[in-house]
């Protein structure tokens, strides 16, 4: 009877024992931190962009005309890969294009974008490529224009966000208009139109 005592007060002061001292090291386990959450680029936004626009790559050279508009669009992102779409209206400014014999001036253009970059948090690095509508007026010389006129654009940027679903961007468009054709005193000709673009731009998502 007494060896049977001896050993129920033993097992029941090591089984208490053990309990505190699981107890002891579980105090000692730190909760994970929390994983810092990254930038989301997805969803609608509206905006507006101004920047120079010239029939050269150099912004500066002579025929050069103020680019002024607004865009809207969409982002949609996977992991740090964004994708989106874009619908832009730009006034041109008269920026003139030469064709034989005489200028042509581009007023307006239209541009539906596709999008395509990567998130670095707050910063996104995209390219783009779209479908344009430019208007054309006739200049020295033209007696007869081409009015709008269908192009490509294809160019690339960078997007910096901020507070409050403001974002601000800087960009460059390269755009290709074929055989537009014109009427001057040197006959009718058919040219292909380059221009190029660098804005500024700001965003607001919602």
């Amino acid at each position: 009877m007494r060896t049977r005592l001896a050993l129920s007060v033993t097992s029941a002061v090591l089984l208490s024992q053990a309990a505190a001292a699981a107890d002891l090291d579980n105090s000692y386990v730190q909760a994970p931190y929390p994983q810092p959450t990254t930038f989301d680029w997805s969803g609608a936004y509206v905006g507006g962009h101004a920047g120079v626009a010239s029939s050269r790559l150099n912004p500066f050279s002579n025929g050069k005309g103020l680019a002024a508009g607004a865009q809207a669009g969409y982002n949609f992102q996977f992991g740090s890969a964004v994708l989106g779409a874009e619908l832009e209206g730009t006034y041109m400014g008269g920026t003139d294009q030469s064709v034989r014999g005489g200028n042509l001036d581009e007023q307006w253009r239209l541009a539906a974008k596709a999008k395509a970059g990567m998130s670095l948090d707050k910063t996104l690095v995209y390219g783009t490529a779209g479908y344009t509508r430019t208007k054309f007026e006739n200049g020295s010389n033209v007696r007869r224009g081409p009015g709008w006129e269908g192009g490509y654009l294809v160019g690339g940027g960078v997007e910096q966000a901020f507070g409050n679903g403001l974002s601000a961007k800087l960009e460059y468009n390269y755009v290709m208009t074929p055989d537009v054709k014109t009427t001057t005193n040197a006959g009718t000709t058919r040219t292909d139109i380059d221009s190029h673009v660098i804005k500024a731009g700001i965003n607001l998502r919602f």
